[in-house]
């Protein structure tokens, strides 16, 4: 009996990302991601896994994003008990986000029979959080660290290798051999980073593959250079702080985007194309990955290793805070003029950053830049669309502020980037499927795998399965 691999997530979106495999022998999931965004997504995450979770046999994680990892906790509470195989990094990146993501869904919970009560007298339901600190606590207990392009035995007869993705700090490409004798390999791209991109390694080329999967979050379209970007992001910091004397505001995830900027910030500041900065990052999750990345520095390319250096020593002209207490955030929302705040969630839709738009986006001088991807009917989304108001906290804000979308800040491979990389591989596997992007982008990068290389890749649909021959 064939292997068979189903699509359970970041099938035709981007969320959510979760590949069952069964070998006929066991099952295993590559990523166990949250979907976010949207108004579908919280009935997708508590819908059922569609398979039992006591019969995974183990997980391989491509990386810490709670649209790979936020699902875990829910698939340990369900019943499963294996490891959870992920680089280091990775590994203590989760230590930090799962624990938060559990922290939120119990918050969202309380709130929600809160809201009942006021609205009827007294809660009709208690609606369960997704799952407590506790149950995130325990799923930590099972992950396995394990080195890049270091072959595992994760089960009798199956090898897996992680590769660098050059996405965040601990990204990786998943590639499996699955028992056999023709030994099927399996390679699952992850999320890619845009080579060149600051801080981590670039992606690691890989040469075969019987059935691919490859993320085409931007399939579509095409970064501007990193030298144009950031002479538009000077050029946004600097008409805001010096000609209009408002705020920044960038929603950044609290992992890897967050980092990014700030070592991008130094850089432009010690090259003399930024006034004095005072940067402020409003998240307490941001902090601590920020200390989880300083412990994998072997993991930076030498660019990130000088700026490292140099902003561990004082430099008065360029400062950055911290903010922890929730009264330090608040204190924020008086500042008029001259501060750069950093804050999650990066699609807007949750955390501190909510409260940052909601007293600067109607203040003309003031700027809202947007650095990473934006989900479909997320808050981001709305503010790169050019919405002329939108709901924060239920009511109604103007949009005065200007809104800059800087794509080439992405973590995400643009579509030269994707096909660069697909072109390294010798042949052209036998299976190709196009996951992890919105349909229009899968579409545009299925057509150029078609022309520029003459595969036949298909655009992966949710709970669809394909046989693995």
């Amino acid at each position: 009996m064939p292997a068979t691999l189903s699509f359970l997530g970041a099938a035709g979106e981007v969320t959510g990302s979760c590949f069952l495999i069964d070998t006929g022998a066991i099952r295993f999931l590559i990523d166990c991601g949250m979907f976010q965004g949207g108004r579908e997504a919280e009935h997708k995450n508590r819908a059922s896994f569609g398979f039992d979770a006591r019969d995974i046999a183990f997980v391989l994680l491509s990386h810490a994003h709670i649209d790979h990892s936020g699902l875990l906790p829910r698939l340990c509470a369900q019943g499963f008990k294996g490891p959870v195989y992920a680089t280091g990094a990775t590994v203590d990146l989760c230590e930090v986000m799962l624990p938060d993501s559990a922290f939120i869904q119990e918050r969202e919970a309380q709130q929600h029979a809160l809201e009942r009560r006021r609205a009827r007298g007294k809660a009709s339901y208690e609606r369960a959080p997704l799952y407590t600190v506790a149950q995130a606590q325990a799923c930590l207990k099972l992950m396995r660290r394990v080195e890049y392009d270091v072959e595992i035995e994760p089960h009798p007869g199956i090898r897996a290798r992680l590769r660098h993705a050059g996405h965040i700090l601990g990204s990786a490409i998943v590639e499996v051999r699955l028992p056999g004798k023709a030994g099927h390999r399996l390679v699952f791209s992850g999320d890619l980073g845009q080579p060149g991109h600051p801080i981590v390694q670039d992606a690691a080329e890989v040469r075969e593959a019987d059935t691919l999967l490859v993320e085409s979050t931007y399939g579509n379209r095409c970064h501007k250079s990193m030298a144009e970007t950031l002479d538009e992001l000077t050029a946004a910091i600097k008409t805001t702080l010096e000609h209009k004397r408002g705020n920044v505001i960038i929603p950044a995830f609290a992992v890897g985007r967050t980092q990014d900027i700030v070592f991008l910030l130094a850089e432009l500041w010690r090259s003399g194309r930024l006034p004095a900065l005072d940067i402020y990052v409003d998240s307490p999750m941001a902090l601590a990955a920020t200390t989880v990345t300083m412990r994998h520095a072997q993991l930076f390319d030498e660019q990130a290793r000088a700026t490292l250096r140099w902003l561990s020593e004082d430099h008065p002209g360029f400062r950055v805070h911290f903010v922890q207490e929730v009264e330090d955030s608040i204190a924020l929302n008086a500042r008029r003029e001259g501060a750069i705040i950093i804050s999650a969630s990066g699609m807007c839709d949750a955390g501190r950053i909510k409260h940052h738009l909601r007293h600067n986006l109607p203040r003309p001088e003031c700027a809202v830049i947007i650095v990473g991807f934006q989900a479909a009917g997320s808050l981001g989304r709305r503010l790169v669309d050019r919405a002329s108001a939108v709901r924060i906290f239920g009511e109604p804000v103007p949009v005065r502020s200007d809104i800059y979308t800087i794509g080439g800040l992405s973590a995400h491979a643009d579509q030269a980037a994707l096909l660069g990389w697909l072109q390294a591989f010798r042949r052209g596997p036998k299976q190709v499927y196009l996951v992890h992007g919105e349909i229009a982008a899968a579409e545009a990068l299925r057509r150029e795998i078609a022309e520029r290389l003459g595969w036949q890749p298909r655009i992966a649909r949710k709970d669809d399965g394909i046989r693995l021959a």
